[in-house]
């Protein structure tokens, strides 16, 4: 039997989507988001089009590729690579997705070996990606993969799953994608508020929305390298992040240009004015029902304070200026106990798993 061979054209950016090659870039976009409503029925883990457009430039700090594949005329499949640029330089992240009913035809494989092949090239020889599992199996039954941490599991049967692992990679991690339903109980706020007061008096709390203050830039740049380390990642190969001021602006000017607004709360050390913990929520216009929980980090020095429930409340709060928000989604690495427990305490519920997958190549 004669394999078929499928045509992987590449997706040139626009320069907005108004402009008048965006036609494609829009086709594709549609494509993101009817791959997104397959998995999980509702467009939470979709990122807007303003967004996607910004999202996806080259920059010092990564390099990216988009391709997709077309049937009788219509996208059906899409397939992304990203190289970063300042570390992790032997590594990509690479990802695969076909429209359901196009499945089982031999695109997947096609658009995998095409960006495998892509990474080669590049002399990247450890290959992450990731697949995407909707709550919907038990994750304490038999019919499960468990990672190499041990810690959460994924539903084998998946078809995600035995296409990653017939690909030859290992799931080294798994994550729980979680969301939270507002308005938050206020009591529960309050009291788990003044637990975490009682515990933190040696802090106070700092809040901005989409620019750190120039006097904080530089302490948020160093907490920011500590998310690269300090943040569980199992067994896959993540070296630690350099932030500067200059990298902390570079995505503040980001999400701006995307239209999004981000709200950060830190907690200040009253006696040595040092930053020692941080959150951030985003929102986007596109989406103006959801806000994304991104980065939280508790610095080590300054942990046992409750610090990490202190500015996620003090944050959760702020959404208050923003009504049409219904809900928050974060992630955690299923291992994250401390974490989780702050979030599960808040009362953000499991809708979700992410397999984290990696394979090294020998070149």
């Amino acid at each position: 039997m004669t394999a078929v061979t499928y045509r992987i054209e590449p997706l040139d950016l626009p320069s907005s989507l108004e402009s008048n090659d965006a036609g494609e870039f829009l086709e594709f976009s549609a494509l993101c988001d009817a791959l997104v409503l397959e998995t999980w029925g509702n467009l939470d883990r979709a990122t807007p089009p303003e967004a996607r457009i910004q999202y996806w430039k080259d920059d010092a700090y990564a390099r990216k590729q988009f391709f997709f594949v077309r049937i009788d005329g219509r996208m059906v499949a899409r397939s992304w690579i990203r190289f970063e640029q300042q570390e992790n330089l032997g590594s990509a992240v690479l990802h695969v997705d076909v429209l359901n009913a196009h499945t089982g035809r031999g695109i997947g494989r096609a658009l995998l070996s095409h960006a495998e092949a892509l990474a080669a090239a590049a002399g990247r020889t450890t290959l992450m990606t990731f697949t995407e599992h909707p709550a919907d199996f038990d994750a304490d039954g038999t019919d499960v993969l468990k990672p190499a941490t041990g810690t959460g599991a994924l539903p084998a049967a998946a078809r995600a799953v035995r296409f990653a692992a017939a690909a030859g990679y290992r799931l080294e991690q798994v994550e729980r994608f979680s969301s939270l339903t507002l308005p938050a109980d206020p009591a529960r706020l309050d009291a788990l508020e003044r637990e975490a007061l009682a515990k933190s008096q040696d802090y106070e709390l700092v809040s901005w929305t989409d620019r750190c203050p120039d006097e904080y830039v530089e302490q948020l740049a160093v907490l920011m390298s500590r998310m690269s380390t300090d943040a569980p990642t199992g067994a896959l190969s993540y070296e630690e992040e350099t932030w500067d001021v200059a990298r902390v602006r570079h995505v503040e000017d980001t999400w701006q240009q995307a239209r999004n607004v981000s709200l950060v709360t830190a907690a200040r050390h009253r006696a040595s004015g040092e930053l020692a913990a941080y959150t951030v929520l985003e929102l986007a216009p596109g989406k103006p029902w959801l806000a994304d929980q991104d980065d939280t980090l508790v610095a080590a020095a300054h942990r046992g304070h409750r610090l990490g429930m202190l500015v996620k409340i003090a944050n959760l709060r702020r959404l208050a200026e923003y009504p049409a928000v219904e809900r928050v989604i974060t992630f955690n690495a299923a291992e994250n106990d401390h974490m989780l427990a702050i979030n599960v305490a808040l009362g953000f519920r499991p809708a979700g798993w992410d397999g984290e997958w990696q394979r090294v190549v020998t070149p």
